[in-house]
């Protein structure tokens, strides 16, 4: 069945193209997504104009995804799990996880174009790439660090601050 992308569709082709795919993947994928629409005269008449205004709303999406490139370059996101010894985490940093913290920083990126192959399951700094446009991919730092445990956490709280601790010393002679 030949069908006419409306939207980007991953390994298939770019909106506006006509594409010849199976008959079910366009039944029951594409056309219900509303990604494509069947290829018939009307429709190709149709896709003309399309391609004009896709055109157009492709270069304002290219200017806004720059413009949001130059904001999230500088970015460093930073996440404190609990770790085992061996810093592999036992959660992990996850694409909605990256998501939420842009969110939280005033930055909106949906999850799914965070290309994170898997989660992090990993203490360290790891570079996430997170494509804004076809032609346009941030790449984010993020900082994953391990969450400090109970007994670091009673030592750090026993012992006094350094500074203190030098204001103690000439107060006692």
């Amino acid at each position: 069945m030949e069908v006419i992308l409306k939207e980007d569709v991953a390994d298939l082709g770019f909106r506006g193209e006509v594409v010849k795919v199976a008959d079910g993947y366009a039944r029951n994928y594409l056309l219900p997504r509303k990604l494509a629409m069947q290829a018939t005269a009307a429709n190709k008449a149709v896709i003309e104009q399309m391609k004009v205004a896709a055109a157009r709303r492709s270069a304002s999406e290219k200017s806004q995804a720059e413009e949001l490139l130059a904001k999230l370059e500088p970015l460093v996101l930073s996440f404190t799990r609990k770790a085992g010894e061996a810093g592999h985490l036992f959660g992990s940093v996850t694409s909605a996880d990256i998501a939420a913290e842009l969110a939280a920083q005033g930055h909106e990126v949906d999850r799914r174009k965070i290309q994170l192959g898997d989660p992090i399951k990993g203490v360290g700094d790891f570079k996430v790439a997170i494509r804004l446009h076809r032609e346009v991919t941030a790449r984010v730092t993020v900082k994953v660090r391990a969450e400090a445990t109970d007994e670091e956490k009673h030592a750090a709280a026993a012992a006094p601050p350094p500074a203190e601790a030098a204001e103690e010393s000439p107060a006692a002679e």
